[in-house]
């Protein structure tokens, strides 16, 4: 188990970089996280939904992903409220204080989730080998150590080796190192079997007096201290990230708006196109922006009616069809498809109280948000060549074509679709770019940027030693 001081330390891209190392050392490994919280999902071969990050770790592994990989997911939908998807169905909305507490004065029907991601664990464990565990958060809450599904809890069930994951890039790594260890239980702090010091800026040399002495501190070896990279591009699921992308037009590019909603949710939608060299990608709200940007995105999002509302509340829904009505490029996904409708309902108030509400009405198409989910991976044809996508969205519109288009407007349910090379070409078809390269497989690059993790973990991290301790068991 990949376990961590606090959120965004790195785990995920640990956890998939140990995914490729044991498929290349000829093991069949797979990814689990018992509990995750993310607005990132994905769609299994069988039509269900997990968190991003275990489909990125199944992929590092060579597998297809599976909800046993990911049994629990909440998706956010307001600050105080998720939606939970057990084993890839929804299966209805939870404040967080009721969830935190759940186990107190429930009745005899309530789902007994502790159980659930154990059998979860036992399925997975019974078809791969070594499972890569990632945990949530900080192991070090103690306020929720009685309630926690996905830290050491999960540990001592599966009876797994932890390696505690700090990010000495923010700072205070000692203190957050020995503070997450000290505050385990004697029994919990048995299962810590060594430590990874992640995102080091600088040279390696200047850390060895402080390895030595964490490890005299702790009581545990430091297994390996991780540069920071920005070179190797792997998929996170963590909102944290959207914070150091993109954030303002620049000149001599091709400037692509997304727009930011409160409750934006895969946002990987994007990356791809992100490292075009035609484009400048960024994420704002800022109205003067929008306009002058060459093609704005509205992305998918968790509460399409609330987030709608906010763009008119805060101009950028008139910046938009401003922007298109003097010829500006506008595509939605998922749930920034449903509002370039007409009109978009919610007769059974699944997203909250109000019924019905106008869309900006770029897309002759009216929504319905039902109960139901659709969720599911699909091969589309455009202009004449097939590409990959996949569905995850809780409403249907009254098409049936799956990408809509109008003058200047695209619009499609199809999470992926612009990781396709003839999508990308066809939006940025009229913007000429002298040193045009063929676009490059997008899987084949996400297969060349696992490895180039693998590599790099290798070289920092005592994988003999992780070897050797697994061996132990």
């Amino acid at each position: 188990m990949l376990a961590g001081t606090g959120s965004d330390v790195g785990k995920s891209i640990i956890a998939a970089a140990l995914c490729r190392i044991f498929r290349q050392d000829g093991y069949h490994p797979a990814p689990f996280k018992a509990q995750n919280m993310a607005l990132n999902s994905y769609a299994t071969p069988e039509g269900l939904e997990i968190g991003r990050a275990q489909a990125v770790q199944a992929e590092a592994a060579g597998i297809p992903c599976h909800t046993d990989m990911n049994p629990l997911l909440l998706k956010p939908q307001s600050d105080h409220t998720s939606q939970v998807v057990l084993n890839g169905k929804p299966i209805g909305n939870k404040d967080a204080y009721d969830y935190w507490r759940r186990g107190e004065n429930e009745g005899s029907e309530s789902i007994d989730f502790r159980k659930e991601v154990c059998d979860a664990f036992n399925r997975l464990e019974a078809r791969y080998n070594p499972i890569v565990m990632e945990g949530a958060g900080s192991i070090a809450e103690i306020n929720l150590k009685n309630r926690d599904l996905v830290n050491l809890s999960m540990a001592r069930h599966a009876k797994a080796d932890v390696i505690l994951v700090g990010d000495i890039d923010r700072g205070g790594i000692f203190a957050s190192i020995y503070g997450s260890i000290m505050l385990q239980t004697p029994e919990d702090r048995q299962l810590i079997k060594g430590i990874i010091v992640n995102k080091f800026r600088g040279d390696m040399r200047l850390f060895e007096e402080g390895r030595l002495m964490m490890e005299q501190l702790c009581g545990i070896p430091v297994l390996g201290v991780i540069p920071y990279f920005k070179d190797i591009y792997i998929e996170e699921e963590d909102s944290v990230s959207l914070e150091k992308k993109q954030h303002e037009l620049a000149e001599g590019k091709v400037n692509v708006a997304v727009v930011l909603l409160r409750h934006i949710s895969n946002f990987t939608d994007f990356n791809t196109l992100e490292r075009n060299p035609r484009v400048n990608l960024f994420y704002t709200n800022n109205v003067s922006d929008i306009q002058h940007s060459d093609i704005i995105i509205i992305p998918g999002t968790k509460a399409t009616i609330d987030d709608l509302l906010e763009l008119r509340r805060n101009g950028c829904a008139q910046a938009i069809l401003r922007a298109h009505r003097e010829g500006k490029k506008v595509i939605g996904i998922c749930g920034g498809y449903q509002m370039l409708g007409q009109t978009i309902s919610d007769p059974d108030g699944i997203e909250g109280s109000i019924t019905k509400l106008p869309g900006l009405g770029l897309l002759p198409i009216h929504t319905t948000i039902t109960k139901e989910k659709t969720t599911r991976q699909v091969t589309f044809d455009f202009e004449g060549q097939t590409c990959r996508g996949y569905e995850i969205h809780q409403g249907v519109s009254d098409t049936d074509q799956p990408i809509l288009q109008t003058d200047h407007c695209i619009g499609t349910y199809f999470h992926g679709f612009l990781d396709n090379g003839p999508v990308i070409d066809f939006i940025l078809n009229e913007y000429k770019y002298e040193n045009e390269s063929k676009y490059e497989d997008y899987h084949e690059f996400k297969e060349t940027q696992y490895d180039r993790l693998a590599e790099l973990v290798r070289k920092h991290v005592d994988m003999p030693r992780i070897y050797e301790t697994l061996s132990k068991d």
